[in-house]
């Protein structure tokens, strides 16, 4: 099979959604808006806690590393995927596709460490209320956060290196909106091995056990709140609790069934779709589900506004 010169400045064409060109207005304007909404609903958060003294406790806290994850997130996908409907042809380098796979694995790694950090704040506030200050203590949050960016910028290293070492073959075109690491290894004439190794390996670390250590942390809050004698509150800490679960499970699912299975079961129209779950849906949502609905949130922008 023919070769290409294996250099970094090696060009990829990035398909995105030219194959629906009867939806590019549309398709352009919804991403678009879910980008500005992103952006607005995340900002207006973080915005909100830092004004208020009252929200600068451990969960807000949180909430304020994930708006600003989320804000990240969007930003590394968004602007080209929105170019690519006025260019005729996206064209991105070698070395630009290894530095958005990077910044890409890197944020996931964050989300998925910053997800287990509040279940685990969740589960001291409900499960152990007495002891919460103590253990939760503003050192430790400042720790865990530090430390969930800090391993997560580490973790995409050895991928982006094997992906480096990739000879590719004739065909420079990437039927997917962004860089997507499977995408990119489906284009490669040597073996991949090393790089799905890497992706369970990951998949595993920082996928799957942090997976499990979140739902722990749900089943012992459950647990905790079916002992509540009020209907009312065991109403609205299971409404709470499973607004949570949801994107939990909508972010985990998606992003593990796209990249922790063979290339050889590599489907472009399932990829697509699911990536969409992750990379729009869940950042959109994120500020609805684990802020807006909060009643001291929303209560602090009710008085903003009033005194505005």
């Amino acid at each position: 099979m023919e070769r290409e010169n294996q250099t970094l400045s090696h060009k990829f064409i990035i398909v995105g959604f030219s194959d629906y060109p009867q939806l590019q207005v549309p398709l352009f304007v919804a991403f678009l808006l879910i980008y500005l909404l992103t952006w607005l609903g995340n900002v207006s958060i973080m915005v909100i806690v830092y004004a208020n003294s009252k929200l600068h406790t451990p969960m807000y806290f949180f909430l304020t590393n994930l708006s600003c994850l989320d804000i990240t997130y969007t930003t590394i996908i968004f602007p080209k995927m929105l170019a690519n409907f006025f260019m005729e042809l996206m064209q991105m380098s070698l070395s630009e596709c290894l530095m958005q796979i990077y910044f890409f694995i890197a944020v996931v790694c964050t989300e998925f460490f910053l997800l287990a950090v509040m279940a685990y704040d969740r589960y001291v506030a409900i499960c152990d209320p007495l002891r919460y200050i103590v253990i939760v203590n503003k050192p430790l949050c400042i720790q865990m956060a530090v430390g969930t960016w800090a391993v997560s910028l580490i973790v995409p290293i050895p991928h982006v290196i094997a992906l480096s070492r990739l000879t590719f073959c004739a065909s420079r075109t990437i039927n997917h909106f962004f860089c997507d690491l499977t995408a990119l290894m489906k284009l490669s004439c040597t073996s991949t091995q090393t790089v799905e190794t890497l992706s369970y390996g990951m998949g595993a670390l920082v996928g799957v056990l942090p997976f499990g250590l979140t739902i722990t942390s749900y089943i012992n809050i459950i647990s905790t709140i079916l002992k509540i004698k009020s209907t009312e509150g065991r109403r609205k800490a299971f409404s709470t609790c499973g607004s949570h679960l949801t994107v939990v499970i909508m972010f985990y699912g998606t992003l593990l069934s796209t990249y922790m299975r063979p290339t050889s079961t590599y489907s472009i129209k399932t990829n697509k779709l699911l990536s969409l779950t992750y990379v729009a849906v869940t950042p959109l949502c994120n500020p609805i589900i684990y802020s807006l609905k909060n009643k001291e949130l929303k209560n602090t922008l009710r008085k903003k506004k009033n005194t505005s």
